[in-house]
This record gives C-alpha cells, sequence and structure tokens, in this order.
C-alpha cells in the first residue's frame, strides 16, 4: 500500500471512529450509515482539503452531507 493510500485509510477510519462517538453509534451502525449515503466515496475523493479540517468541521460537514443525500433541508 501506497503512502496515500494509507493515509486516506487512516483518514477515513479517524472519520469513522469520530462519527461513533460524536453519535453513541457502533462501529457498524456508522460503516452502515456511511456505506448508505456514500460516505466514505466522499470522504476519499475530497481527502486532500478534508484532512486539513478539524475534527468538529469533520462532523458537520459529514452531517450536511448525509442530510443533503437523505433529501432534507440543510
Amino acid at each position: 500500500m501506497d503512502k496515500r493510500s494509507l493515509d486516506i485509510a487512516y483518514f477515513l477510519s479517524f472519520c469513522i471512529e469520530q462519527y461513533k462517538a460524536a453519535k453513541h453509534l457502533s462501529g457498524a451502525e456508522v460503516v452502515e450509515t456511511f456505506s448508505q449515503y456514500g460516505v466514505l466515496e466522499y470522504l476519499e475523493e475530497h481527502f486532500e482539503p478534508l484532512h486539513t479540517q478539524s475534527r468538529q468541521w469533520l462532523m458537520e460537514d459529514i452531517e450536511e452531507y448525509i442530510k443533503v443525500r437523505k433529501g432534507e433541508a440543510a
């Protein structure tokens, strides 16, 4: 695995763990939610700008992304 792929894997893991803690969910629940709404693909595709953001900003961005994907008003 090259360095960039490893960095992305660590970042995705970080986001899953942080979202799990913020929402009081199990890891399986987070993975199911992220899979349902394409969150992991979004995070990987936009890794470069996203990995430089704060934990709080990332959690808000993920929440906003899920709301948009659900079709909820932002």
